[in-house]
């Protein structure tokens, strides 16, 4: 069964084209380890909730935007596998040393599909 990965970070405003060109560079290895699909979603029509939402969560401030993003991968086992081999790649030290945003105030985690229509 499919596994995913998803996160949400704040990332600053003028910082976006970075950013993409982060995840540009990034998507290709997820792809080498084992994923399927890298999605990664810029917000555009994100509310403001009474008591919680995107931007509270990741304690979002004016100047930054939220990013939701989801990886795909064919298994938990897979998904497993890959995170073990990224712990240990030096492109993804190297990528993780230069980030864009604030990786502390990421959310992030690993979910097992109930529906995909």
């Amino acid at each position: 069964m499919k596994y995913v990965d998803g996160f949400v970070v704040a990332v600053p405003a003028d910082k976006k084209e970075a950013y993409i060109a982060l995840a540009a560079k990034a998507a290709p290895l997820f792809k080498e380890f084992g994923a399927t699909r890298v999605v990664e979603c810029w917000a555009e029509d994100v509310p403001d909730g009474k008591l919680t939402d995107f931007r509270m969560a990741v304690k979002a401030e004016d100047n930054e935007e939220v990013v939701f993003s989801w990886i795909e991968y064919p298994s938990k086992e897979v998904r497993d596998a890959a995170n073990a081999k990224m712990m240990a790649d030096p492109r993804m030290k190297e990528m993780g040393d230069s980030m864009p945003f604030d990786g502390k105030r990421m959310i992030y985690g690993g979910f097992a599909p109930i529906l995909d229509e």
